[in-house]
């Protein structure tokens, strides 16, 4: 009952229809061809930066405090969401306050930009709760990454806006993820991306290698972020369905192999890996082989192999995407330049105006 009557107080009809029947049609079909892509306007010192907490809960004060000073840093003002403190089991307020901050940071005209507290889970939610003709008509910097994932496909589909895989409000913000997050933002590049060139005193470089699954260059739209949440989101209206030609890229956290198999297996049966152009995988943090029967585990790598390389198509592992502290930001929908040799990728214009 409670859904029903934000949706009616939305000016969504008596009916409290789901949100992608009463749209325009225009916001519906965004990933069809029809439409163009938004870009928000990049970021300057003294702007302000809205703290919204989409998914999971907090439940200390400190991260708040780090947040909010880790943004000043930045040289940015920051106003947090009317609800991002509160707390409902493990999320951060209802669905209804979540998706009213989230929607109120997007009309709210002093609002420069907007970045998730965190991720966790319950984002999904919420999507079918956003005013996405509001969000279409400001279209505004949006970031976070993980579970922020539904939001990002969400907005991708129903407004073709460009938004940000890339750290949360939380996240560790060293030099490595500020420098990426500044000039793709605040300087508006067309960023290369490459992973650090680090041997750390030895003969060649251990961490954050490259491994190239099938050679070549490829160019696309960029679309992607965690494989499970993005995964969850298919057979629904808010998962986009137009993956013809595009670059995607993954990245995930603590699963086990075998459900990373099932949700690659997902992702070829439901039509998607066939269309995409490039594949990228980033780091999937913790996944490790796990029970799953008890006789042995495929390896990430042959999981991987199994379904990317018959596809054909240029592929690489290892870029630094995921939940690492060296976080790239990353735009969903802007045409790129991926080198799987060389484990690279070059946007090919700008992500914001």
């Amino acid at each position: 009952m409670e859904r029903r009557k934000f949706l009616q107080n939305m000016g969504f009809g008596s009916l409290a229809l789901p949100l992608y029947s009463c749209v325009a049609p225009a916001l519906m079909n965004f990933d069809t061809g029809i439409g163009e892509e938004i870009l928000p306007k990049r970021l300057q010192p003294g702007d302000t930066i809205g703290i919204v907490s989409p998914s999971g809960a907090i439940f200390e004060s400190e991260p708040y405090e780090i947040a909010v000073e880790s943004m000043q840093a930045l040289g940015l003002k920051v106003k947090l969401g009317e609800h991002v403190k509160k707390r409902y089991g493990h999320l951060a307020g209802t669905d209804e306050e979540r998706a009213q901050e989230l929607n109120a940071m997007f009309k709210d005209p002093s609002i420069n930009a907007i970045i998730c507290l965190r991720g966790g889970s319950g984002a999904a939610r919420i999507i079918d709760l956003l005013d996405y003709e509001a969000i279409q008509n400001n279209p505004k910097i949006f970031v976070g990454y993980s579970d922020i994932t539904a939001l990002h496909l969400a907005i991708y589909k129903k407004t073709g806006l460009v938004t940000f895989h890339g750290p949360l409000a939380t996240s560790t913000w060293n030099i490595f993820a500020v420098e990426h997050f500044k000039d793709l933002l605040f300087e508006a590049e067309a960023v290369q991306y490459s992973n650090p060139v680090d041997k750390g005193g030895l003969l060649t470089q251990t961490n954050n290698r490259i491994r190239t699954i099938t050679a070549g260059s490829a160019t696309g739209e960029l679309l992607g972020g965690n494989l499970s949440v993005l995964t969850g989101l298919m057979g629904t209206p808010y998962f986009p369905t137009n993956w013809e030609g595009k670059i995607l890229y993954l990245e995930d956290v603590g699963e086990r192999i075998y459900a990373v198999d099932r949700m690659m297996s997902q992702l070829q049966l439901g039509g998607v890996l066939e269309q995409i152009s490039g594949f990228i995988f980033g780091k999937c943090s913790d996944c490790e082989p796990g029970g799953a029967g008890g006789y042995g585990s495929l390896t990430m790598e042959e999981v991987l192999d199994h379904f990317i390389k018959p596809l054909n198509i240029p592929a690489f592992s290892g870029t630094m995407i995921g939940h690492i502290s060296d976080n790239f930001t990353i735009p969903n929908g802007i045409r790129t330049e991926m080198n799987a040799e060389e484990g690279t990728f070059k946007l090919l214009n700008p992500a914001v105006r």
